[in-house]
Order: C-alpha cells, then sequence, then structure tokens
C-alpha cells in the first residue's frame, strides 16, 4: 500500500474528527463562502461536491480494465447478495427503524407535527443505493474493481424501476414525483462522464508508457483522492453547519437509525457473502455497496415532495453528514476483519 494511504488510515479517526469540526466552524465563521457554495447546483445536484468526487473517483477507475468486465459473471453471488440487501432488505429495514425511534421512543423529544416527515425522510435515504462514493469505499478496502463498477451499473438500473414504487409503498403515497433530472444527471456525471473520461485516460497512458506508467500515475494521484475525500467532509459540514448548531439533539437523533441501518446491512451483506463462499476482494465492496446511500437523490426527491424546510429535507440531510464519517468506520472494520472473513 502507499505511504499515503498508510498515513490516512493510521489517522483515521483523526483526520475525520479535524474534519467534522473545522466543517462545523467554517460554516458557522464564513456562511457566506459556504452559502455560495451550496447554491451552485443544477437538478439539486451540487457542483463542487461534483467536482471532488471526481477527483476522489477517477484514479480509481484508471483502474479498471475493460477487457476484465466481462469475467465479473463469476462474481454472481457478490452480486445476489448485494441487490438482495439493497433492494430487499435496507429499504424496509429504515422504515422498521423509524417507526422504532422515531415514532416511539425519540417522539416525547421531536415537533410533533414532523414525526411522519422525518420517517419518510429515512426511508427515501435508504430506497436509493449510493453510486459515486462506492468506488472510494471499495478502493480503501482493496475492493475488486470491476465487480464494483458492475454492481454499481446494475444499482443504478434497477434505480430507475424500482425507486419509486418501493417510496410509494412504504410512505403510502398513491404517486410518488421522482425527480428524474436529479437521478439522470447524477448518473451522467458520477457514473458515465468520469467512467469515459479514466478510460481515455488509461488508453492514452497505456499506449505511451505500459502497465509501468499507469502503476506511476496511480501512485501520484492517490493522496489527491484521498484529499478530495477530506475536503468533501469539511464541504459537507460545512454546509449544514447551522443545522447542526441550531438544533444539535434532532440531528443526532434521526442519526441514530440511520446508524444502526448501515451498520446492520453492511454487517449482513458482508455476512451472506462469507456464507457463499465469496473471495474478501468482492465481500468488501458488497458490504460498503449493500450500507451506504445516494444522498443526492434522497435529498433531492425529499425537497421535491415535503419542501425545503420540511423534516423529511432534514433527515436526508442527517444521512449526508453521517454518510462519510460512518462509511469509513465500515471500511475500518471490514480491513481489520480480513483474517476472520478468510477463515471461513
Amino acid at each position: 500500500m502507499k505511504p499515503a494511504m498508510n498515513l490516512f488510515e493510521r489517522f483515521l479517526t483523526l483526520w475525520v474528527a479535524l474534519c467534522i469540526v473545522a466543517g462545523v466552524v467554517l460554516g458557522r465563521a464564513i456562511p457566506g463562502l459556504f452559502h455560495a457554495l451550496g447554491n451552485a447546483t443544477v437538478a439539486q445536484v451540487n457542483l463542487p461536491v461534483a467536482v471532488l468526487v471526481w477527483l476522489m473517483i477517477v484514479p480509481m477507475l484508471l483502474k479498471i480494465d475493460p477487457a476484465a468486465l466481462r469475467e465479473v459473471g463469476q462474481h454472481w453471488r457478490g452480486i445476489a447478495a448485494t441487490v438482495g440487501v439493497n433492494w430487499l432488505v435496507k429499504p424496509f429495514s429504515m422504515a422498521l427503524l423509524g417507526w422504532l425511534f422515531i415514532s416511539h421512543l425519540f417522539r416525547p423529544y421531536l415537533p410533533a407535527e414532523q414525526i411522519d416527515s422525518y420517517i419518510a425522510g429515512l426511508i427515501l435515504l435508504a430506497a436509493a443505493p449510493c453510486t459515486a462514493m462506492v468506488f472510494v469505499w471499495s478502493n480503501l478496502v482493496e475492493g475488486e474493481p470491476h465487480f464494483t463498477l458492475s454492481q454499481v451499473a446494475l444499482n443504478d438500473a434497477i434505480m430507475v424501476v424500482a425507486f419509486a414504487p418501493i417510496v410509494a409503498l412504504l410512505l403510502g403515497l398513491s404517486s410518488i414525483t421522482v425527480p428524474w433530472d436529479t437521478l439522470l444527471l447524477s448518473v451522467l456525471l458520477y457514473i458515465v462522464v468520469p467512467v469515459a473520461v479514466a478510460q481515455l485516460w488509461r488508453r492514452l497512458v497505456m499506449t505511451r508508457g505500459g502497465a509501468a506508467a499507469l502503476s506511476g500515475l496511480l501512485s501520484k494521484l492517490g493522496p489527491l483522492s484521498l484529499s478530495a475525500l477530506l475536503l468533501t467532509l469539511v464541504l459537507l459540514f460545512g454546509l449544514q453547519g447551522e443545522q447542526i448548531t441550531r438544533q444539535p439533539l434532532v440531528i443526532v437523533m434521526l442519526a441514530v437509525p440511520i446508524l444502526i441501518q448501515v451498520y446492520f446491512n453492511a454487517g449482513l451483506a458482508y455476512w451472506l457473502n462469507r456464507q457463499l463462499g465469496v473471495e474478501w476482494c468482492v465481500a468488501g465492496p458488497s458490504a460498503l455497496i449493500g450500507a451506504s446511500n445516494f444522498f443526492e437523490l434522497a435529498v433531492a426527491t425529499a425537497i421535491v415532495l415535503f419542501g425545503f424546510q420540511s423534516g423529511a429535507a432534514l433527515a436526508t440531510v442527517v444521512g449526508v453528514l453521517v454518510e462519510v464519517p460512518v462509511m469509513l468506520s465500515v471500511v475500518h472494520i471490514v480491513r481489520r476483519s480480513r483474517p476472520w472473513y478468510e477463515r471461513g
């Protein structure tokens, strides 16, 4: 592993904590800058975040050899486990957790008129599997990149037909207005364009210098990718610094079911892969894909259905806040548990 990666992983908790604090402090100190960054959106997709995601995932997509994609069929068990957790478990487990914590345990401490809206936001968050950031998590656990790309592409295809019906079923709404512009633009920005750029870049490097040149390029880009990840964390917490300091108790209570569902679904996907005899390099990204959320789509849908100031929108924003630190903790668990996994 590259020295920069070792340093990052060795002090992972410190870097994450510093970025969270820096984001909240900067968001309160210079709110104008963060408001400007937050308002730089197209179809609810934040462009500064999109740029940082590009810086994170393009180096990882450079590793993908198109010729090897034909072999992804051998990972069908990992794909089956991930699809099952993403679409048959996660939305329904979140609905149950929302009912338990928001409707019952935390109800006395939350505004009564927002209870149903909070639960709706949690369901929206869980009903859409993550797209772009999955490549980051997969890279950090040394995941099989071709499996990751294939799984993300499959999830995107399923999301087009399954997102609205699942949300409608769980929310009890007869008609769900899916922000198709957000969904399609996100897939274009986070998947289609970076994959195309990475493959063109890879072909150029391989033509000029072969595998050695590609390896050298990946080594140089590694620190850039990790820096973009940390800057994303600062930006996300800076954008919501005011919300965090204004109603911290509500933020914490909404985070509880989100945290539980992330660890539950990651653990379930990881265990299923182990039971099915899947290689660790596939089980790692499978667990992470099974746990993470497509928060851009969730936030946009919550705003379209319930309004910008709704409890649903706030719940999806809490999902944004916890996504990076909690997924980094799952990465740490998956890496540390590799000896246990492979003994199985």
